[in-house]
């Protein structure tokens, strides 16, 4: 049984598989490859000048590799209940056991359903400001939370909003990621202009 299973392979998904992996979760991330961000161009990016959206998504999964996402690529999930304890995520080609589960499909809100989160009355799944849905322990994140506002900035941090959501839950208090040295000043004081 893994710790946190993630259904989309998208920016959202990816991103609740960075920040879950990075910090000790055990993480599957199934990756079909149905983000819309191949037909992207970023410039709206924080960060990134220009990038297209395949070599945007190609530097992502190199990433969360990198991390230790264990990312089922080509695996499509098919079914997620919620069982005692967890849940299991159904493939073609197995069954898989989670604690909690982050669902990245897109506009595609046929599993939310189907587990039993409940819809706002514009049809998309009702989430709390931790990204957490009706149904405990199971967070929805990206475009299926939201009618229009379908960005990559916007379904990044919704992904690591629902793992670091998670994090907390798991260490009892709340926690933040935040990746500075411990030699921070040394490092980086030569580096910034006194003006600054």
């Amino acid at each position: 049984m893994t710790n946190v299973a993630i259904v989309g392979g998208g920016p959202a998904g990816l991103s609740a598989g960075l920040f879950a992996a990075k910090n000790g979760l055990e993480t599957v991330v199934f990756d079909t490859d149905a983000t819309w961000m191949h037909k992207a161009h970023l410039f709206n990016y924080l960060g990134i000048g220009s990038v297209d959206g395949s070599a945007f998504m190609a530097t992502a999964r190199k990433q969360v590799d990198d991390f230790g996402v264990d990312r089922k690529q080509g695996e499509e999930v098919t079914a997620v209940e919620a069982t005692d304890g967890g849940f299991t995520v159904t493939t073609d080609e197995d069954e898989y056991g989670a604690d909690y589960v982050i669902l990245a499909t897109g506009a595609k809100r046929d599993l939310a359903e189907e587990l039993g989160c409940d819809l706002t009355e514009n049809g998309v799944v009702d989430v709390d400001v931790r990204m957490e849905t009706s149904v405990e322990n199971a967070f929805a994140t990206g475009a299926m939370v939201r009618a229009e506002e379908w960005q990559a900035a916007i379904a990044v941090g919704d992904g690591a909003a629902a793992a670091l959501s998670i994090l907390s839950e798991e260490k009892g208090e709340h926690y933040h990621d935040f990746d500075v040295p411990a030699d921070a000043e040394a490092t980086f004081g030569a580096m910034v202009p006194d003006d600054v």
